[in-house]
């Protein structure tokens, strides 16, 4: 049990590391640190929960594999029904999007907000602005695990 306890936390960080490393690209509200020599950090996200309140599972076994994806979608564009076996976290950089789930949960991002996603969880999304809407999103798997299912 120790060991895999040690590979879940060794995952954990790797995930942590990296969406810190992506978020910080991003702007927020939430200034955690100003260093006075032009670096500040915002907190976007820090959560055991996906956007519509379901609890995040718990990690795999395997080898930890994170992906990255920078998303554009065009105004109006629908994205089909998927699901992503995997946890998974962004922001988007700019536009509008709605999230909408099978069971009508609905999120509204504009730029600048993160999101942490549903997991396995029919859901679809949605650009109802008038600009491509941009998001980066980052992917939490094991190594040959399907990032989204359609």
């Amino acid at each position: 049990m120790a060991g895999k306890n040690s590979r879940v936390a060794g995952h954990i960080r790797r995930l942590a590391a990296c969406l810190a490393a992506g978020l910080l690209l991003a702007f927020a509200s939430t200034v955690l640190a100003d260093s006075g020599n032009g670096i500040t950090v915002r907190h976007l996200a820090k959560t055991t929960h996906s956007w519509n309140g379901a609890e995040l599972p718990a990690y795999g076994d395997g080898q930890p594999q994170i992906t990255i994806l920078r998303i554009e979608i065009a105004p109006g564009a629908k994205l089909p029904r998927h699901a992503h076996p995997v946890i998974n976290a962004g922001v988007l950089l700019r536009g509008e999007l709605t999230v909408t789930t099978e069971a009508g949960d609905t999120l509204r991002l504009t730029a600048g907000q993160p999101i942490v996603e549903v997991v396995d969880t029919w859901h679809h999304g949605e650009n109802t602005g008038d600009e491509p809407a941009e998001i980066i999103v980052f992917y939490a798997g094991e190594k040959g695990e399907q990032i989204t299912v359609k």
